[in-house]
């Protein structure tokens, strides 16, 4: 199986190495159930809660969810109830690859609600983690033969707040 791709083998059987784990101050299970119900495909998977030393040597409550699992169209994610040492950053987004202006629209919406709007796709949700709406065909449109076409979707992008995937194709047109 080393060496195997995973795409021959049956979604429910694959496995992944890599998963994020986000830690949040308390409201892992919030958060968990605000992205499932924003994604298609996306479920969650189990929790963990909190036993009688866990819980008193975090400061939290016996039977209080520590973990939950869950996937989002697939990619595996665990969120933690870890307490408020490490709040999130910039220095690690979540990138949603969008095919329309519909599906942009959508994420960007939802997962902005209660948020911060940034500048160039992104934005910070509710619980602080840092999103990029961008569209699928981005890095086609910034690496076209034509340098000036790179040059003209870079300002349109720098220019924007939510992306407008018409406006970028736009430039790139010239």
């Amino acid at each position: 199986m080393f060496g195997m791709s995973t795409a021959t083998l049956p979604k429910r059987r694959r496995f992944r190495r890599i998963s994020p784990f986000l830690w949040y101050v308390s409201q892992a299970e919030e958060a968990a159930n605000h992205y499932v119900s924003i994604f298609e495909n996306s479920r969650v998977l189990s929790k963990t809660h909190y036993e009688e030393q866990g819980a008193k040597f975090t400061g939290r409550t016996p039977g209080s969810v520590m973990t939950v699992n869950f996937e989002l169209d697939g990619q595996a994610f665990v969120a933690l109830n870890g307490g408020p040492h490490d709040p999130f950053n910039d220095a690690i987004s979540l990138s949603v690859s969008c095919r329309t202006q519909a599906e942009i629209d959508h994420y960007w919406d939802r997962l902005s609600e209660g948020g911060r709007i940034v500048q160039c796709g992104w934005l910070k949700d509710r619980f602080g983690v840092s999103w990029q709406i961008v569209p699928a065909e981005l890095d086609r449109l910034l690496s076209l033969p034509d340098p000036s076409a790179s040059v003209r979707v870079m300002k349109a992008l720098y220019g924007m707040v939510k992306l407008d995937l018409a406006e970028l194709r736009r430039a790139a047109k010239g």
